[in-house]
């Protein structure tokens, strides 16, 4: 057995679909043009307020793009993860209040000490499934603020008060703004691992991560490591969503315990749910709509906001059950079909 997959050895990866397998170079090269267009757009087209919203909602596609690695693809519900959230953001923000860090040294650190704490959680999964593990993470999400605030660790993390930070400044030959250079920023580390994700969950990693979710008994059966393979989604998944965190702290420039009660892990679950379970595509979805739905709602009704808010939500579930991501497939489908005939 591949002790670094679960999987016995001669499995072979995933292979590539019948769809991506038959697209032209040409193509490839055109839709990654036309998403580096699409991504350096809002610098000139949009305000200061409205590109600073536009990066916050990459960094939430991003930490819910850790929520999906350990909940949509691995099949374990999570409840808790503003908790990794909330620790990758004090990370970098102590690090760089208290030892005067450069933001970019804070990174590794931050997702290092996240991908601990996600294995050492990983464990509980073991034993626990469904429900019971969904109360498990809560608790932990419940719990972490409270800690941030203790009497024992508040030299550090500010208390109640928080901490503040800067932004680091661009670079001196790039004629951008500090705001602009921190969307770059996120931006192109968002890139970079929601890359690495999909190419994560398209080998051999992810088809042991989608057996053990479907079928445990019979992956068990074939020689994968459960107890490996999901404590390693956890903390996977907790490095994304704390290096998320991390950008999050930079992007506000202050953090505080207060900033990331329950709602967060909530937040982070609806966004998983609207922009499609087990979809990575899905994660960007779901990020835009967890910022800028509750926006638009308190534009129509600011008496009653979370009403709105939450009949958008159950009217979106009813027409999209499967999400952004399982709308977009199924137009998709139905183009090719109407192609064909």
């Amino acid at each position: 057995m591949s002790s670094a997959t679960g999987l016995p050895e001669g499995v072979a990866a995933a292979p590539v679909p019948v769809a991506e397998a038959g697209t032209p170079a040409w193509q490839r090269l055109l839709l990654v043009a036309g998403g580096v267009i699409l991504a350096l757009a809002p610098l000139w087209l949009l305000e200061s307020f409205h590109l600073f919203q536009l990066t916050m909602a990459v960094i939430m596609a991003l930490a819910v793009l850790g929520l999906n690695i350990v909940t949509g693809y691995n099949g374990q519900i999570s409840l808790g993860h503003g908790a990794f959230f909330a620790v990758g953001a004090y990370c970098t923000a102590i690090l760089m209040s208290h030892f005067d860090w450069s933001f970019w040294w804070t990174l590794p650190v931050s997702a290092a000490v996240c991908a601990t704490v996600g294995f050492g959680i990983g464990f509980p999964a073991l034993r626990l499934a469904g429900h019971y593990l969904a109360l498990t993470t809560f608790a932990l999400a419940v719990a972490v603020p409270q800690l941030l605030k203790h009497k024992a660790v508040e030299d550090w993390t500010g208390g109640v008060q928080g901490l503040f930070l800067v932004k680091p400044d661009p670079p001196a030959f790039l004629p951008v703004t500090p705001d602009q250079w921190i969307y770059l920023v996120v931006v192109s580390i968002a890139a970079v691992l929601f890359f690495l994700t999909w190419n994560l969950i398209r080998g051999r990693i992810g088809r042991a991560l989608m057996a053990t979710r479907d079928h445990p008994t019979a992956a068990e059966a074939m020689g994968m490591d459960i107890a490996s393979l999901k404590t390693k989604a956890f903390a996977v998944s907790a490095l994304v969503t704390g290096i998320a965190g991390s950008l999050s702290a930079v992007a506000i420039e202050f953090v505080a315990p207060d900033s990331f009660t329950i709602f967060v892990s909530i937040t982070l679950f609806v966004g998983m749910v609207a922009g499609g379970v087990a979809s990575i595509l899905g994660s960007l979805f779901g990020g835009l709509f967890v910022l800028f739905v509750p926006n638009i709602a308190e534009s129509i009704s600011k008496a009653a906001p979370g009403v709105i808010y939450g009949i958008i939500l159950i009217g979106l579930l009813f027409v999209m059950p499967d999400g952004f991501a399982g709308l977009l497939r199924r137009l998709t489908a139905r183009l090719r079909r109407g192609g064909t005939s």
